[in-house]
């Protein structure tokens, strides 16, 4: 029998088909011509997928039940009009396919070229080198393929696919489902700009190391084959750069001409989720679209019926405001194109009757109006009205001027603040937004729906932030609020150690380790042990709190230990608790939770470093269990995080509360006096106090706690600051100023009290150690002493 032939016409090019009548899928009958068809039909919404990366090609010439074969290397044969890409290997530079246009798919299918694999990265132009212009890129997606075991069914895979979605999210990306045409199922997500494959890849094994943990009778990311029976195989490893994953829109080499089918969320929420056909991924692409469009670039939007392309989005509608205003007598705008950034917002001041302001919010195209009669309130116990009004166009934001009396709203105008804002929500009953404008910086503000047209505006507790941490600065870390947590439910709070170290912001970048104290002093050098969290993390841009302490032998963190420095060797330590951004991704304004979970998914990457880690919660159902607890394990005390936290940097704020099991201070050293019996000759105590508006406050004497070499240390660093008068602003008793040294008082130390005696002096104080992360300026003042606590005789 003759074979069946076709020149046929692509793109303007020329494609010679042959052997069209050739079964591919024998239990189907799907011949070679129907995959062509296919291919070329799909070729719109799966040409973003593998635009300008590397193709290997799964080829199966003689149909899926014969013998098939990879072809990596871009055959001598083939026409010339296909985009050419070079790879080095050890033997040597390969040539690889780049298919760009439908002709380039039509060809593929010639091929009886059925699955079409390529890595996560592109190839980029090579500025270096004009006469070279394509070289490798950093990956721009992510991807974890779900590998079912035995017994293990798609709908297991696609839980597991809606868990991971979460993690995701938790890092600021959009993830993406596309049952594999195989087995199971892979998820997409597109990468931050920078990040190497290595880092994608360690990114990629936290997350399917975090869903062992958290599920391991269901899931492994073992890479071992005897690990993965009745169990779902996470497969970070196809992040590598000399990794590849079957291309969504391509079909498998299986049985059936089934395809990696782009899928919605939904879908994978409804039980007896399948793997699809060609035809049906074909007609579902022509009604939806790509499913995909946001992963790698722009994509394909459904067609309008009968073909023709999708219709521009309609018009705004501003009827409700046009008829209000006769454009003919008010000098208000009637038109505007929406912002090429971020949404603005503007608070115009209006004294049209009686003055009021106006909010509003670009959403839609249109400026979202409420008039609010007392501005938005400045106190989060306060809430005011706010009267929704009919839709502003965008032109409104920049008017400023007088609306002619008579007129609808006249008055005279003028603008109040004005900036953008970024959306937390926007549903028919609520809105919240977090505005960045010249007066208005970081605010956090509810809109809440009580009527058909009134609302009220609510400033949020704890979650005004003057800026976000920038890429480049590390931020101030966020502190809490010391308090009783015993009322406090584990259902709302969460409860961390109290690590008694030094607290330090840690950020990852480049492939280097750069740390900072709450004082903003960088002590990168003094940590050489935490160099490590460089190689953990290698290729993430990551910014983590925690804090650094040395472990007494009973494993219990020391403050005098780590303030010494006479066992820093081998036994530092670094608790890391938090995490600030990711990847390019401000995880601050993420309720704790959400942080928590990305902190526990970079955990595994951390397993075998002995510097650094991440603490366990402390399982207590109340505050004051986990007090207890903290007690009789011998720590400094209790954290109390709320769970829907979001991280304000450089703040003090009540939703993190502290417990302490004992009191400390940082103080500054004004004097000391001379010691008796093993101390004579030598220092015997200090003499302690904290600044206030009439200078530094004196809080008494502290005489124990020292080492013989704490002592050595004080004498060597306060000799230099002898001064002739004493620094303290406030009465000393005779007896304790009799023989005192004075020193000007630079140096800072911490020490532990029970209590305050009256007149504010400490009670049972001890030594603790240097505080050399602090400066002067750093402490607490007397005049507010939020330090003191009861007073005792």
């Amino acid at each position: 029998m003759a074979q069946i032939r076709e020149n046929r016409e692509v793109d303007g090019v020329g494609v010679q088909l042959t052997n069209l009548d050739k079964v591919l899928y024998p239990a189907t009958g799907t011949t070679k011509a129907e995959v062509i068809d296919y291919f070329q039909a799909i070729a719109p919404f799966a040409l973003p997928h593998l635009r300008d990366r590397p193709l290997t090609r799964k080829r199966w010439p003689n149909g899926v039940d014969r013998t098939s074969f990879f072809e990596k290397r871009l055959p001598s044969h083939a026409p010339a009009w296909i985009r050419r890409g070079a790879q080095h290997h050890s033997d040597g530079e390969s040539l690889y396919p780049i298919i760009e246009n439908a002709a380039g798919m039509v060809w593929l299918g010639q091929q009886a070229a059925l699955e079409l694999h390529v890595p996560q990265w592109t190839f980029v132009p090579d500025d270096a080198d004009p006469d070279r212009p394509d070289v490798p890129g950093p990956p721009n997606r992510l991807v974890l393929d779900l590998d079912p075991g035995p017994d293990v069914t798609l709908d297991d895979c696609a839980a597991l696919a809606l868990r991971i979605r979460d993690l995701l999210a938790a890092m600021g990306m959009d993830g993406y489902p596309v049952t594999s045409g195989s087995k199971g199922l892979h998820v997409y997500a597109p990468l931050p700009a920078g990040i190497s494959a290595q880092g994608a890849r360690k990114v990629a094994h936290a997350i399917a190391s975090q869903l062992e943990a958290e599920s391991p009778e269901l899931v492994t990311a073992s890479m071992a084959k005897d690990q993965r029976g009745g169990r779902i195989f996470v497969d970070w490893s196809q992040n590598s750069a000399s990794k590849t994953t079957v291309a969504p829109y391509s079909l498998r080499g299986r049985d059936h001409p089934w395809v990696a089918a782009p899928r919605t969320w939904d879908e994978l929420t409804r039980p007896g989720l399948r793997q699809l056909d060609f035809g049906e991924v074909l007609a579902r692409a022509l009604a939806d679209g790509d499913l995909l469009a946001g992963l790698d670039g722009a994509g394909v939007s459904p067609p309008a019926p009968g073909g023709a392309a999708a219709p521009p989005p309609e018009p705004v509608d501003l009827g409700e405001y046009r008829a209000k205003r006769d454009a003919r007598r008010t000098p208000e705008p009637f038109g505007g194109a929406p912002s090429a950034g971020d949404p603005i917002f503007v608070i115009q001041e209006h004294h049209a009757r009686r003055l009021h302001y106006d909010f509003r919010l670009e959403h839609d195209g249109v400026l979202a109006s409420w008039a609010v009669p007392k501005n938005l309130p400045d106190d989060p116990e306060i809430n005011h009205l706010a009267v929704r009004t009919e839709d502003h166009p965008m032109d409104y934001a920049a008017f400023e001027g007088s609306i002619p009396k008579g007129e609808y709203g006249g008055g005279e105008v003028t603008i109040w603040d004005h900036g953008t804002y970024e959306l937390e929500k926007w549903r028919s009953g609520e809105v919240i937004v977090t505005l960045h404008g010249n007066r208005l910086q970081g605010k956090r503000y509810a809109l809440i729906r009580t009527g058909e047209k009134n609302w009220l505006a609510h400033l949020t507790k704890d979650k005004s932030a003057p800026a976000k941490p920038t890429s480049t600065l590390a931020p101030d870390p966020m502190l809490p609020t010391e308090s009783s947590i015993d009322g406090l439910s584990g259902t709302d709070w969460a409860f961390e150690g109290k690590w008694d170290g030094y607290r330090m912001i840690a950020t990852v970048r480049g492939g280097t380790v750069s740390l900072r104290t709450r004082s903003g002093r960088t002590v990168t050098g003094e940590f050489p042990e935490f160099e490590s969290l460089a190689q953990d993390l290698d290729g993430m841009d990551v910014v983590l709190d925690g804090e650094a302490v040395v472990l007494d032998p009973s494993g219990v963190p020391s403050f005098h230990l780590m303030a010494g420095g006479d066992t820093r060797a081998g036994a530092v330590r670094l608790h890391l608790f938090d995490v600030l951004s990711l990847n390019g991704v401000d995880l601050t304004m993420r309720p704790w939770t959400v942080r928590r979970q990305v902190l526990e998914g970079l955990a595994p990457l951390l397993e075998a470093d002995t510097a650094v880690s991440v603490p366990p919660l402390v399982d207590a159902r109340t505050g004051a269990e986990a007090a207890a607890l903290s007690a009789e394990l011998g720590w400094e005390g209790i954290i109390a995080k709320r769970r829907d936290s979001p991280y304000l940097p450089g703040q003090r704020v009540r939703a993190w509360i502290k417990h302490k099991n004992w009191r400390d201070l940082q103080v500054a050293i004004g004097g000391w006096k001379p010691g008796k019996g093993s101390r004579a000759n030598g220092i015997g105590s200090v003499l302690v106090g904290l600044p206030a508006e009439t200078g530094l406050v004196y809080l008494g004497a502290v005489g124990s706690g020292f080492s013989d070499r704490d002592l050595a240390a004080l004498a060597e660093e306060l000799e230099p600051l002898r001064m002739r008068r004493s620094p303290f602003t406030t009465p000393i008793d005779d007896p304790e100023a009799r023989d005192a040294v004075w020193v000007l008082p630079k140096v800072i130390g911490d020490v532990r009290y029970s209590s305050l005696r009256r007149g504010g002096r400490l009670r049972q104080p001890s030594w603790r150690g240097f505080r050399r992360d602090l400066l002067p300026g750093d402490l607490p003042s007397a005049d507010e002493a939020p330090w003191e606590g009861p007073e005792i005789d």
